[in-house]
């Protein structure tokens, strides 16, 4: 993947974690999931062990999102360091 397809990906994952319907719907599904944990009995691995792959799965779709944001933070700050640094040496070449 190019640099710009990482920065387009971070755009959408941006966007997505910016959305008022996405927090809403991630927030709900881990609530359910605390709900059928809390009221689970201790001896019910099955469906504990169940709710908690779920839940760590909701993690994981946020912090891969949360991943590509900062992928492209670091690119497009990597890029605007270059770009500062190439029109440093421009303005050094008139002195």
């Amino acid at each position: 993947m190019n640099e710009q397809e990482l920065i387009s990906q971070g755009e959408d994952a941006a966007a997505l974690l910016g959305s008022e319907p996405f927090n809403r719907v991630v927030n709900k599904m881990v609530e359910q999931c605390f709900h059928n944990f809390v009221n689970s009995k201790p001896d019910e691995n099955k469906e504990r062990g169940i709710t908690y792959y779920q839940y760590r799965a909701l993690v994981d779709v946020v912090n891969t999102l949360k991943q590509h944001v900062q992928i492209r933070d670091e690119i497009l700050a990597k890029n605007a360091q270059q770009e500062g640094d190439t029109s440093q040496e421009g303005d050094m070449d008139h002195v």
